[in-house]
C-alpha cells in the first residue's frame, strides 16, 4: 500500500468516525442546495476535516471538493500536479433519513488520471480501495466483477432515482435503486451488479469509483462518451454532470448504450416511465 493510499485509508476512517457521531443524532441540520440535492452539517463539517488534512500532508496538491472547492484552478493544466477529489458525504439523503448506503469518496489523480481511490462505507462496514495497475480489494481482500453466470440468474442492474426520470430503460435485469452514486459503482466491481448507471453525477461521485471499477476488470465510461479525464482548467465542476455506466464487461456496455435513451422534452415533462413489474 502507497503512502498516498495509506493516508487516504485513514483520512476517511476518521470522517467515517466524524460523520457516525452526526448520523447517530436526530436534530441534524440540513439544507437544499440551489441544485435541489441535500446538505447537511455533516457533510461541511466531513469536508473541512478531510481538506484541511489534505492540505497539510500535500501542500502542493490541488484539491477539488463537493462542498467548497468546485472549481479546478486556472492554469493548472499546464503543470498537471496531483489532484485530490473529495466527496466528504455521498449518500446525504440516505444519511438524513437514517438509511445505511453512504460514505466518503477520496481520489487522488496523478498525470490527469485517478490514481488512488478510497471509498468507506461506516454504518456498513465496506472499505473500498484501488491503486492503479494494483488491482481493487474490498476490506483488504481482492474483488472482481462478474459477469452473469447460469448459477445466478437473477442479476440485478443498480441506478439513481434519476434514471427513470430522464431516461427510458429497457435493461433486462432486476433494479435496485441504492442511494449512492459510488456504491452503484462498487457494487458493480464486487461483482454483485452486471451494471450500473448513474444519470447525473458529478466529478467527485465518479472519480474514486471510476478507478475502483478499471481495476477490479470492469468497463466504466460516460453514456455519451465524453472523457470527465484530464480535468479542464478554470471549470466549475458544480456545474458538470457525467452519466456514468459501469458494466461487467464491454459487451454489457455496449448492450446497454441501445437500452438507455433519453427521454424526449415532452416525455420529460409527462410522468415518468414506470420501473419495470419484475424488477422486484
Amino acid at each position: 500500500m502507497t503512502a498516498p493510499l495509506q493516508f487516504a485509508v485513514s483520512l476517511a476512517q476518521l470522517a467515517g468516525d466524524l460523520l457516525l457521531d452526526f448520523f447517530r443524532h436526530s436534530d441534524l441540520k440540513t439544507n437544499l442546495k440551489p441544485d435541489q440535492s441535500v446538505v447537511t452539517e455533516a457533510d461541511l463539517a466531513a469536508d473541512e476535516l478531510i481538506s484541511k488534512a489534505i492540505q497539510e500532508q500535500y501542500p502542493d496538491d490541488v484539491l477539488l471538493s463537493e462542498e467548497t472547492r468546485t472549481r479546478y484552478p486556472i492554469g493548472t493544466n499546464l503543470t498537471h500536479p496531483p489532484v485530490w477529489i473529495i466527496d466528504p458525504l455521498d449518500g446525504t439523503t440516505n444519511f438524513s433519513l437514517g438509511l445505511h448506503f453512504w460514505g466518503i469518496s477520496i481520489a487522488r489523480l496523478v498525470e490527469g488520471r485517478p490514481e488512488t481511490a478510497v471509498l468507506y462505507f461506516p454504518i456498513i462496514e465496506e472499505l473500498y480501495t484501488a491503486e492503479r495497475g494494483r488491482g481493487a480489494s474490498l476490506n483488504d481482500e481482492p474483488i472482481h466483477i462478474q459477469p452473469p453466470r447460469v448459477e445466478y440468474p437473477l442479476p440485478f442492474f443498480a441506478c439513481c432515482s434519476r434514471t427513470f426520470r430522464q431516461y427510458n430503460v429497457e435493461v433486462p435485469y432486476k433494479i435496485r435503486i441504492l442511494g449512492s452514486a459510488s456504491y452503484t459503482f462498487c457494487a458493480v466491481a464486487r461483482g454483485i451488479a452486471v451494471l450500473g448507471f448513474e444519470a447525473t453525477p458529478k466529478i467527485w461521485d465518479i472519480a474514486g469509483a471510476w478507478l475502483l471499477v478499471e481495476e477490479a476488470g470492469g468497463t466504466i465510461e460516460t453514456l455519451h462518451g465524453s472523457e470527465p479525464f484530464p480535468l479542464e482548467t478554470a471549470m466549475d465542476y458544480a456545474g458538470m454532470d457525467f452519466p456514468t455506466l459501469a458494466a461487467a464487461t464491454t459487451q454489457l456496455a455496449s448492450k446497454a448504450r441501445d437500452q438507455i435513451h433519453p427521454r424526449s422534452p415532452s416525455q420529460a415533462q409527462a410522468k415518468p416511465n414506470d420501473i419495470p413489474s419484475d424488477s422486484m
